[in-house]
């Protein structure tokens, strides 16, 4: 049923970080096909020259999202160049797995933190005056594991969970202008996911392209009077 529903996105701009992964593909390629102009945003640049940045309407930004001055620099070049911003889609993010608490090492803490939380909230941030002034919509991604502690990957559920506070924060900051929500997967079905989980059951996981559908809705009018909320993107009926 996702896959049958359609949207108009004509003569909006859209940013989509994290845009070389495989759920940023999937998002930056449904925006493209509704008639956004997709701004992809990611730290490595393209690994298929002829994939989704080579088509109409799309184009490819190099920044590391974790740091300030880029982030700054990198919106400013898109709203230069497109006169408007009407969407940001936080996809950028990671997994690595982990230790207990007392096992895990620092750098491991601090690199899940930032590629999770610090790039969105850098992104909100530099994004808002635009999004402000076009009355559009922030849709970030949080996970299902944020819901409450688990063994063996907290900073994980920690960055995912301040996803979720994170989008409460921008829906009551920015109540009648700017809407925030967040989805939440389970486990998407990634290739890194299946090779890092070659044991687990991957037909329950979640298509980034249903992922992406509700990216979609979100950004939609059907979703107007929607703000704050946490999306379950489970794959599951």
């Amino acid at each position: 049923m996702a896959r049958s529903a359609t949207f108009d996105f004509d003569e909006t701009v859209t940013i989509v970080t994290g845009a070389t992964g495989t759920l940023g593909g999937a998002v930056a390629e449904r925006f493209r096909e509704a008639g956004s102009t997709v701004c992809g945003i990611d730290v490595a640049e393209p690994e298929e020259p002829d994939g989704t940045f080579a088509q109409e309407r799309t184009n490819f930004y190099q920044a590391d999202l974790t740091d300030e001055g880029d982030v700054e620099r990198v919106v400013a070049e898109i709203v230069d160049e497109h006169g408007r911003l009407d969407h940001l889609l936080n996809v950028a993010g990671t997994w690595r797995g982990g230790q207990p608490i007392e096992e895990t090492d620092r750098t491991e803490y601090d690199l899940v933190m930032d590629v999770n939380l610090k790039t969105a909230f850098l992104a909100s941030k530099h994004a808002l005056p635009e999004l402000q002034a076009a009355g559009g919509a922030i849709v970030s991604v949080s996970a299902r594991s944020s819901l409450e502690g688990g063994e063996g990957d907290g900073p994980y559920r920690i960055s995912k969970a301040g996803i979720r506070l994170l989008t409460e924060t921008l829906a009551a900051e920015n109540r009648g202008t700017v809407r925030a929500n967040c989805v939440m997967p389970s486990v998407i079905d990634t290739p890194a996911n299946r090779e890092m989980m070659p044991d687990a059951d991957q037909d329950s996981w979640v298509d980034p392209v249903d992922i992406a559908a509700v990216f979609a809705f979100l950004c939609s009018d059907a979703s107007l009077v929607t703000s704050g909320a946490a999306v379950p993107v489970y794959g599951e009926t």
